[in-house]
């Protein structure tokens, strides 16, 4: 294998950037070189969303544009879309092989690269059944950002109506407390200072080995890692359900666990809430976020939000509008709902025009700015500690408080990767503090 150099493309969540780390090191290891995805490269591997509909046109367009870079290069596709419609991938014009999620980090096995023979007349499919996915593969992000994404959990026993994850990744299942800590460890020995727990549904952490009993609760694991030192960790998002007391208790004492939570709500509507088929209530939202303000008055905290699910009327928008207005949460992820197949939510009657959910988004998009403004507001003249990263953006670098406030300072290559103790005083017009 003569310099074979190989790109990647992450569509999605923090989970799937983690994992496409971990499948770039798999070819690093065996003599390719890692390029840019707009640099040209012999094989192109591009990690799919299945979430929202608008993932599935960007895939094509991504597509389209490595081979725009080299019309001869071998394309790969892998990932949730890749596991839900490996059919429907396989005809995307330029695709020379599918991989189904539990396929993916055995890559290399599918592409005989020694021989260089890339291209095929014929798209290759390997797409295993769901249930045969019910192993937990570690993953994590290196060398991408400063901070690192962990993967601690994968899969989902949740049956939310409007959601294909359960179907694209499988049960839930979970690594051992002993192999995270060892990992956490190894990653700190290499100089990294901030880590973020992914997972699909990390509340739900585990569940080692599927169909058996559950071995841990997420508290035993933040216990654990709260016994480290030098190190900041988040945790990507949890359900508000399994989001308990005792572990706003722990991260509230805590210096190793940042204070700044993402908790999907997904509507201010009880009764879209039951229609969504979540396991919670709006008066359960409501109580873990004042626990966590009470404890923490400074946290951030997120919220997931789904506008134009079926049935969502402009009353019932404007409940949850109004839910989220009086909320004191610091901003807002919108998603725009799509009709995904095989979900429950597909059949459901009182579809909104695509127009309306367009709008609706807008109209959130909007309030979650206005959110985040109030929140660095109240932090102005507050000395925290930010961590910056290394990417050079126009000659400065950027960082995020210990409660996620982002910062900006000029690039200053002896300050990438360390923390600095520096007052918010001023917001530019891009509502980024200037330190």
């Amino acid at each position: 294998m003569m310099n074979k150099k190989v790109a990647f493309y992450t569509l999605g969540c923090k989970l799937n950037f983690s994992e496409t780390s971990t499948i770039s090191r798999i070819f690093v290891d065996k003599g390719f070189q890692k390029v840019p995805f707009e640099d040209k490269a012999d094989i192109y591997v591009i990690n799919t969303c299945s979430v929202t509909e608008s993932a599935d046109k960007k895939f094509k367009k991504i597509v389209r544009n490595a081979l725009k870079i080299n019309p001869d290069a071998y394309i790969v596709s892998t990932g949730c879309y890749a596991q839900l419609k490996p059919q429907e991938l396989s005809k995307v014009d330029g695709v020379d092989l599918v991989l189904g999620n539990k396929e993916k980090f055995d890559i290399l096995k599918f592409i005989d690269a020694d021989k260089g023979i890339y291209k095929s007349d014929n798209t290759q499919i390997h797409a295993c059944q769901i249930y045969e996915n019910d192993k937990f593969i570690n993953s994590y992000s290196q060398g991408d950002r400063t901070r690192v994404f962990l993967k601690v959990q994968d899969g989902c026993d949740y049956n939310c109506s409007y959601c294909t994850i359960p179907l694209a990744r499988g049960k839930s299942r979970s690594d051992s407390i002993e192999n995270i800590i060892s990992k956490i460890n190894s990653l700190m020995s290499h100089g990294v200072k901030e880590i973020v727990l992914t997972g699909i549904n990390i509340g739900d952490f585990g569940i080692v080995n599927v169909n058996e009993k559950r071995k841990y609760q997420l508290l035993d694991l933040i216990k654990e890692i709260d016994k480290l030192e030098g190190l900041r960790v988040r945790i990507s998002s949890i359900e508000p359900n399994l989001l308990s007391d005792e572990i706003i208790n722990v991260i509230s004492k805590s210096k190793v666990f940042m204070p700044h939570f993402h908790i999907p709500l997904q509507s201010g509507s009880d009764l879209l809430l039951k229609k969504m088929r979540r396991k919670y209530l709006t008066k359960l939202y409501t109580d873990r976020v004042q626990k966590i303000k009470k404890l923490m008055p400074f946290a951030c905290i997120g919220a997931d939000v789904i506008v134009g699910f079926p049935g969502e009327t402009d009353e019932l928008f404007s409940q949850t509008y109004q839910y989220l207005s009086d909320l004191d949460i610091s901003y807002l992820h919108v998603f725009t709902y799509s009709q995904r197949a095989n979900t429950k939510s597909i059949n459901m009657p009182n579809n909104v025009d695509i127009a309306i959910r367009r709008k609706r988004n807008k109209v959130l998009t909007i309030l979650s700015a206005d959110k985040r403004r109030k929140f660095y507001s109240k932090n102005i003249n507050r000395k925290l500690a930010v961590l910056f990263e290394k990417e050079n953006k126009d000659g400065y670098m950027y960082g995020f408080t210990q409660n996620y406030i982002k910062v900006k300072k000029q690039f200053d290559k002896k300050d990438v990767n360390r923390v600095h103790k520096v007052k918010l005083e001023k917001i530019d017009s891009d509502n980024i503090f200037l330190a």
